[in-house]
């Protein structure tokens, strides 16, 4: 029996100044929403993986955004049971990271592979938004801060 698999990845959570949250919607699926969020590459620390998804996905550097803070703990989800053999892995395993935006006119880029739209929105649209299988850990996550 093979061994079921978890992905090693970033989550990358960039807030206002009003405490809005930048979320992206999914090229792939209309109306799903997400944070920007990438695997780890083999010897890349996990910040290092944030820093380099985030200017992949949406275009921000240090110019744009300041790290502030890391969720203490990894959080896993599992892929519903029919993507699972389409993914080659049974969930992910992610790092979550903060980040301030700078001032609150930065215009972030999407890669328009993985995004095609972005947003400012309040945490409990984000909650309300979010793809179904991915919701508990972001609600793990967001309740916390």
């Amino acid at each position: 029996m093979a061994a079921q698999k978890f992905r090693i990845g970033v989550v990358i959570v960039v807030r206002s100044s009003t405490g809005d949250l930048l979320v992206f919607e999914r090229g792939d699926v209309a109306d799903q929403w997400q944070f920007p969020q990438g695997g780890v590459d083999v010897d890349e620390e996990p910040a290092d993986a944030a820093w380099r998804e985030l200017f992949e996905e949406t275009g921000l550097t240090t110019a744009h955004v300041a790290l502030i803070g890391e969720y203490p703990d990894w959080v896993l989800y599992e892929y519903p049971v029919e993507l699972r053999s389409l993914k080659g892995q049974r969930g992910q395993a992610h790092r979550w990271f903060f980040f301030d935006a700078l001032h609150d006119g930065i215009q972030p880029t999407p890669d328009n592979d993985e995004f095609v739209a972005w947003k400012w929105a309040p945490r409990e649209w984000v909650l309300d938004n979010v793809v179904e299988f991915r919701r508990p850990g972001y609600t793990q996550v967001l309740t916390s801060q």
